[in-house]
């Protein structure tokens, strides 16, 4: 998922900034503190997701989100409510006030990926290039990826297929209950036997949590294992 941030203050964008490093599927893909430069850029780049103050010079932020592509999510950042009602009639994902919380920040972004994981579940398949192939797999059947080298392998219960493609690519096009367990290794939290302090266990197969990722894994586990 790649994502903007829309906002005349520098200091709102380094935070927001530092809310999405929480998430590794989301791609920081520019900042923007002029809403014309925005819309040019979103003229000739797909975005998924935008962060967009509603009070800025120039153009306003809902006048903005009536220009752009309707697919696109946006969650409104401001430091005024009366603003409200105008941005759900643009069909805004949430509204958040300033000075945005963490914790207000966090539930914007569940109801972005469960959106997103919605819309997964509902094609449920996964089409894979591989080798001059495209490869479908069902996506809740695949257990795990690794990566060694420029190639990443995504293993089912019954085959395996090799793309030449990166962690971050493979992220963003899978649900949000797959995440980075290693450097080397992203896992499908649905597919999760067994926990322990430095390793996970799926379909007897043993695991490493890198050190980095060990309590953003044990945090997205506990809606599988409680």
């Amino acid at each position: 998922m790649k994502a903007i941030i829309v906002d005349d203050e520098p200091k709102a964008i380094d935070l927001l900034r530092s809310y999405l490093s929480h998430f590794r599927a989301v791609e920081l893909a520019a900042t923007f503190r002029n809403g014309l430069k925005a819309f040019e850029y979103l003229n000739s780049h797909a975005i998924d997701l935008i962060f967009l103050d509603i009070d800025m010079p120039h153009i306003s932020g809902i006048s903005l989100a009536k220009m752009i592509d309707k697919k696109i999510n946006i969650i409104f950042t401001t430091a005024y409510s009366d603003y409200a009602v105008e941005s759900y009639e643009v069909s805004a994902v949430d509204y958040l006030l300033k000075p945005v919380s963490l914790e207000r920040f966090m539930q914007a972004m569940g109801k972005v990926l469960n959106q997103q994981d919605s819309e997964l579940r509902q094609s449920e398949i996964i089409w894979i290039k591989s080798g001059g192939k495209k490869y479908k797999l069902l996506i809740d059947e695949i257990l795990y990826l690794y990566k060694e080298g420029n190639y990443l392998t995504y293993f089912t219960h019954d085959t395996k297929v090799i793309a030449r493609e990166t962690i971050g690519e493979a992220l963003h096009k899978l649900p949000s209950y797959f995440c980075q367990s290693h450097k080397s290794y992203i896992i499908n939290l649905r597919q999760v036997t067994a926990l322990e302090k430095e390793r996970i266990f799926i379909d007897k197969v043993t695991i490493p949590i890198g050190s980095t990722h060990r309590e953003m894994i044990r945090d997205n586990l506990k809606n599988f294992f409680e």
